[in-house]
């Protein structure tokens, strides 16, 4: 069996259930979107020295295809629970001293920057899944909190790294800085 079906020249592409829709349509752009960030979550991985940051990254990717799966139109397998892992993570980086303390301008540090591009996917994909439920579609309501709560994670990620590696990347210069909290934008 071959990889080539061929059966997408025509510019169509076929969803779980065998329904025929246009490589164009906003579902598929919507689980590319989470294609590409499951790919750029590999670079960032693969670069990453910190194992549990890498553990946690290869967990995120594997539940990126049950994201996938639920854009679809297949059976959700999201759960609460994926979504509480996420919030969990991002309250621990949080908590850590002076890792939240500015904006982040992202290439400081090449491990950083590389999950400051999936978290910019990540929110590129959270745009996508929610224009889609804007327009009538069924779209598990877990699946926006998710990407929603991922970006953030993302971002911290960036942020942790650099401070293991001494870097800082704080856009403002001075004492003052920004607000004391940030946002993954």
């Amino acid at each position: 069996m071959s990889i080539s079906t061929k059966t997408g020249d025509t510019g169509e592409t076929g969803l779980i259930g065998g329904k025929r829709v246009s490589k164009g349509d906003l579902r598929v752009e919507a689980y590319g979107t989470i294609d590409e960030l499951g790919s750029v979550l590999g670079f960032a991985r693969s670069i990453c020295a910190n194992a549990k940051i890498r553990e946690a990254t290869k967990t995120i990717q594997k539940e990126l295809f049950t994201m996938s799966a639920a854009i679809t139109g297949g059976s959700s397998g999201l759960t609460p629970e994926m979504v509480g892992s996420l919030t969990k993570q991002v309250n621990e980086i949080e908590s850590m001293e002076a890792i939240v303390g500015d904006w982040a301008l992202p290439g400081e540090n090449t491990v950083s920057a590389a999950y400051d591009v999936a978290r910019t996917v990540c929110r590129r994909a959270e745009r996508v899944i929610v224009r889609l439920h804007d327009q009538g579609e069924a779209v598990d309501a877990l699946a926006i909190a998710y990407v929603n709560r991922l970006s953030d994670l993302l971002w911290l990620f960036g942020r942790y790294v650099e401070k293991e590696a001494g870097v800082d990347s704080r856009l403002r210069d001075g004492e003052k800085g920004g607000p004391s909290w940030s946002r993954a934008w």
